[in-house]
Parts: structure tokens; C-alpha cells; sequence
């Protein structure tokens, strides 16, 4: 985590550990955001950009690596 004129920048490995706090049902996004400080928006970002999606062969992909493969598709 580090600081700059825009604001908190967080580590991926940050972000993908409230994500799977989330995912896991073990705190809600209200809770997680007033435990470690995030905003609401940030946190609702990271769910959207770190869920996985599984396919039909079993491979486990982001929703950002389901974008990029879209694109590439187009």
C-alpha cells in the first residue's frame, strides 16, 4: 500500500485478500471497507475486476482476463 496526490494505492495481493474475504461470506463489503479503510466504490471495483469464472474445461479465469479475451475475439 502506498500513498500519492491521488490517493491510497493498494497491492494486488491486497485487494484479492478482501475479495476472497468477501466471496467467502465471511464479511460483508460494509464491514471489510470500515475494517481496512477502503471505499465502497474501490471494493465493488476489485469484486467486478478478481471473481473468477470457470469454463467448460475447467480452467478458473478473472473477469479482466475474460475482457482481454473478448477483445482479442472482436
Amino acid at each position: 500500500m502506498s500513498t500519492n496526490k491521488r490517493g491510497t494505492r493498494y497491492d494486488e495481493e491486497f485487494k484479492r485478500t478482501l475479495v476472497n474475504l468477501y466471496q467467502n461470506g465471511s464479511k460483508s463489503q460494509a464491514a471489510l471497507c470500515e475494517e481496512y479503510g477502503v471505499s465502497i466504490n474501490a471494493l465493488g471495483r476489485w469484486i467486478k475486476q478478481y471473481s473468477t469464472v470457470e469454463t467448460d474445461d475447467g480452467e478458473v479465469l478473472t473477469a479482466k482476463q475474460v475482457k482481454e479475451l473478448q477483445k482479442r475475439m472482436a
